[in-house]
């Protein structure tokens, strides 16, 4: 359904090491919005949100909102670092198409 690159892997466990919380997972919710019709929305959750679906992604869970599950089916999300900034990067195979920031995408 979703992967995570063992690059956005090791940059989720660095996060959650760093957090002063105890975190169980990334949640991942696809919301109307930004500037092509949909965006991603990441958020580190304490406890798994009711009725979320959990992907194991190595050591990581990953929590995806219900209405969420049909745009997310065969994302890879990737963490890239270059001097222009870092971050998480969608590679959305049901994206008709994106904008520029890669953070949202027209279904």
């Amino acid at each position: 359904m979703l992967e995570l690159t063992e690059n956005a892997q090791k940059a989720l466990t660095q996060v959650i090491a760093g957090s002063d919380k105890d975190i169980a997972g990334l949640r991942i919710e696809v919301s109307s919005g930004g500037c092509s019709g949909f965006q991603y929305a990441l958020s580190l959750e304490e406890a798994a949100p009711s009725g979320d679906m959990v992907i194991a992604a190595g050591d990581l869970s990953v929590f995806v909102h219900p209405a969420s599950i049909q745009y997310l089916e065969g994302v890879t999300i990737d963490f890239q670092e270059s001097i222009e900034g870092a971050g998480f990067i969608f590679d959305n195979p049901n994206a008709k198409s994106s904008c520029g920031c890669g953070k949202s995408f027209c279904a």
